[in-house]
C-alpha cells in the first residue's frame, strides 16, 4: 500500500508523491478558495458588524452645517515688487492670527449671546472628544474653566457668566476655522453649528467682528498718532513763535545781513513743519473720526445644503475596508488554528494513510443513523447508495478483496460519526456486486445497527461466540447475498474483547470461507477500548471522522493508537462534509 489517493463525493484525487512526505506546499489558488469557502461567515460577520457600529454612530450623531464667508484684504505695502511681495504674504498672516483672536470670537459668542446656547455651554465631552483624549493620553484633557489649575484663584474669582463666555469662546474656537485661499488676497471664514442658519449667522458675524476689531486698531493707532502730533505741533508753535521774535527783534535793528537771512530761513523751516504737522494731524483725526478697515467682506454666508459632518459615504467606506480587514485577520487566526477535520490532506499527509475519503452528508437519512433494510428487499438498490460519495469507497473496498477475503473494521472517533451507517452502505454495496457478505454489529455501547434492522431477534454475536452452531439462524439473510448478525444482549465482557482473546466458538477465518466479505461495526474509539482490543484480529479498519466536529489530533490519536496495537489502517473517512467544502 504504497500509492496515496484522496476520494471524494465527486471525484478520485490523486495525491502527489512529494504530498506524503509532509512538507509544506506552497499556497495555491485552490487552497485560497477553500479558505474563503470556509471562513466567510468570518469576513462578512466582521465586516456587517462594524458596519452596524458606523451605521449606529451615523443616526445618533448630531449633524454638523458648515457656512463659509470670503473677504479680500488690502495690504498696505510698498517697496520694490519682492519686498512687496514678503510684506503681503506677513501682512496676511498677521490678519489670519487677528481674526482667530480672543476679541473677535469673544465678541462673536457676545454678538450671538451664545452664552445660553447649549451647544456651546455644555461642558460634557462627545463620544469623539472622550476618544480623542484616550488616545493622546491624560495630558490632552481639556482645561476647563472649572478644572484645577495654577490659576485657580483667579478661576475662582470668575463669575458664572464669564467662566460660561470662556467656554463658549474656547468651543467656538474648535468650531471655526481660517484660511487663505490660494496665494490671493482673500481668506475664508467657516464655522460649524448645528443647524444651518446657525452656522450662518456665526460665519457672517466672525467677519463682521473681525472688520469691527480692524477698524478699532487702525482707530486706536490714528488716536495715538493724533495724541503725537498734538504734542509735537504745541512743541513746532513754541519753536515757530520763538524764531519768529528773533526774526522781528533782528529785523527792527539789522547790523548783519548773513544772520537775518539765517533767522529767515530757520523761520520758513519752522513754518513749513508747523502746516505739514498741522494737516497730518488733521488726516489722523479724519481717520479717527471715519477709519477705514483693510478687509471687505466679497461673499457673504449662505445655507449650506446639506450636512458636513459626520460624512455618511466616507464612514461606511472606512468601517467597511476596517471590517474586511479585520475579519480577514480573524478568519486567518481562526483557520491557522483550527485544528478540525475538514479537509483530506491533513490526515493524509500527517498519518501516510492510503487513502482518504470525504463523503457528503446525505439528506435522506439522519447523522449517524443506518439505513433501514427492509426484509426480503431482494437486489433491490433504488435505494442505494444513500450517501453522496459512497460508490469510490465501495470500489477501492472492492479492489482490496479482489485478490483474497477481508475481514473489514470499521470505528468511528467519536459516537456520532456516522460508522454504523457507512459499514452497512458497503455492506449492501459489496452485496450488489455480487460478493457475499456478512455485516456484523460489534458496537455494545450503541447498537444502532441491531436496532435498525433487527431490533427483534433472539439470538445475536454474544450468543454465537458461545456456540457456534447459533450462527445460522442468529445470522438474519437480507438479501441472496448479505446477510446481517445482531449484536445480541451484552453482558459484562463486551464481544469484541472476547473475539480478540480467540478463544470463542465464532473464528474470523472460518468466516472467510463462507463470505467474500466482513464488515464489523466498532463502538466509537473514544468512549470504548473495543477497537484496540479487536483491530488486530481484523485485515484491516477504517476510521472514521465527521467533518467540521473532529479534531485533527483525535484521529491522528486513533490511527496512531491502533498500529501500536498491530491494526492495518486501510484509510479514513472523513463523513458528513458539506458539498461546498469538498476539495
Amino acid at each position: 500500500m504504497t500509492s496515496s489517493t484522496i476520494f471524494s463525493g465527486v471525484s478520485p484525487i490523486s495525491l502527489p508523491a512529494a504530498a506524503t512526505g509532509g512538507g509544506n506546499s506552497p499556497l495555491t489558488l485552490r487552497d485560497m478558495l477553500f479558505f474563503f469557502r470556509m471562513r466567510w461567515h468570518w469576513i462578512v460577520a466582521t465586516t456587517i458588524a462594524f458596519l452596524a457600529i458606523a451605521g449606529t454612530y451615523l443616526l445618533t450623531a448630531e449633524p454638523t452645517f458648515v457656512a463659509s464667508t470670503q473677504l479680500v484684504i488690502f495690504p498696505q505695502v510698498s517697496g520694490s515688487e519682492a519686498q512687496r511681495a514678503f510684506a503681503e504674504d506677513a501682512f496676511i498672516e498677521g490678519q489670519l492670527e487677528i481674526a482667530r483672536s480672543s476679541d473677535v470670537v469673544g465678541g462673536t459668542v457676545a454678538a450671538l449671546d451664545l452664552v445660553h446656547d447649549p451647544e456651546f455651554v455644555d461642558q460634557t465631552p462627545s463620544l469623539q472628544g472622550r476618544a480623542k483624549n484616550w488616545l493622546m493620553g491624560p495630558s490632552s484633557q481639556l482645561d476647563t474653566p472649572s478644572q484645577d489649575a495654577a490659576g485657580k484663584g483667579t478661576i475662582e474669582a470668575q463669575t458664572e457668566e464669564e467662566r460660561l463666555h470662556d467656554w463658549a469662546t474656547a468651543k467656538l474656537l474648535n468650531m471655526m476655522d481660517i484660511r487663505r485661499i490660494g496665494s490671493s488676497t482673500i481668506i475664508e471664514i467657516s464655522a460649524a453649528a448645528s443647524t444651518p442658519q446657525k452656522a450662518v449667522d456665526i460665519a457672517d458675524t466672525l467677519a463682521g467682528q473681525y472688520i469691527q476689531k480692524n477698524i478699532a486698531m487702525k482707530a486706536n493707532a490714528a488716536r495715538q498718532y493724533s495724541d503725537w502730533l498734538a504734542k509735537f505741533i504745541a512743541e513746532q508753535q513754541r519753536g515757530l513763535a520763538e524764531a519768529a521774535s528773533a526774526l522781528a527783534s533782528f529785523t527792527s535793528n539789522p547790523r548783519d545781513q548773513f544772520k537775518l537771512a539765517e533767522l529767515q530761513s530757520a523761520t520758513d523751516a519752522r513754518r513749513s513743519l508747523y502746516e505739514s504737522t498741522l494737516n497730518q494731524l488733521t488726516e489722523a483725526k479724519q481717520r479717527i473720526t471715519y477709519p477705514m478697515s483693510d478687509a471687505t467682506i466679497v461673499s457673504q454666508a449662505t445655507l449650506p445644503l446639506s450636512k458636513a459632518r459626520p460624512r455618511s459615504t466616507l464612514i461606511a467606506a472606512f468601517a467597511a475596508a476596517v471590517g474586511l480587514g479585520a475579519g480577514l485577520a480573524l478568519a486567518m487566526i481562526r483557520h491557522a488554528s483550527d485544528r478540525r477535520l475538514v479537509r483530506p490532506h491533513q490526515i493524509a499527509e500527517t498519518c501516510d494513510l492510503p487513502f482518504v475519503t470525504v463523503l457528503a452528508t446525505s439528506k435522506r437519512i439522519g447523522n449517524g443513523d443506518p439505513a433501514r433494510f427492509p426484509a426480503g428487499m431482494g437486489s433491490s438498490t433504488a435505494a442505494y447508495p444513500v450517501i453522496p460519495g459512497m460508490t469510490e469507497l465501495s470500489a477501492t473496498v472492492v479492489g482490496l478483496r479482489r485478490k483474497r477475503r477481508i475481514v473489514i473494521g470499521v470505528v468511528a472517533v467519536n459516537p456520532g460519526n456516522g460508522a454504523s451507517t457507512i459499514a452497512s452502505e458497503l455492506a449492501v454495496l459489496s452485496s450488489v456486486s455480487g460478493a457475499k457478505t456478512l455485516l456484523i454489529d460489534a458496537a455494545a455501547q450503541k447498537s444502532s445497527l441491531s436496532k435498525a434492522i433487527a431490533p427483534d431477534s433472539a439470538s445475536g454475536l454474544v450468543d454465537v461466540l458461545d456456540n457456534g452452531d447459533l450462527f445460522q439462524t442468529a445470522a438474519l439473510p437480507l438479501t441472496p447475498t448479505l446477510k446481517f448478525l445482531p449484536l445480541g444482549k451484552v453482558d459484562a465482557v463486551t464481544p469484541a474483547i472476547r473475539l480478540s482473546s480467540r478463544r470463542t466458538q465464532l473464528s474470523f477465518a472460518e468466516l472467510k470461507k463462507e463470505f467474500d466479505t466482513i464488515f464489523v461495526d466498532i463502538s466509537a474509539f473514544s468512549e470504548s477500548p473495543d477497537a484496540n482490543a479487536i483491530a488486530p484480529e481484523l485485515d484491516g479498519v477504517l476510521v472514521v471522522a465527521s467533518h467540521g466536529r473532529t479534531s485533527i489530533d483525535d484521529a491522528m490519536r486513533v490511527i496512531e493508537t491502533m498500529r501500536n496495537v498491530g491494526a492495518e489502517i486501510l484509510g479514513a473517512i472523513i463523513n458528513h462534509a458539506p458539498r461546498s467544502m469538498q476539495p
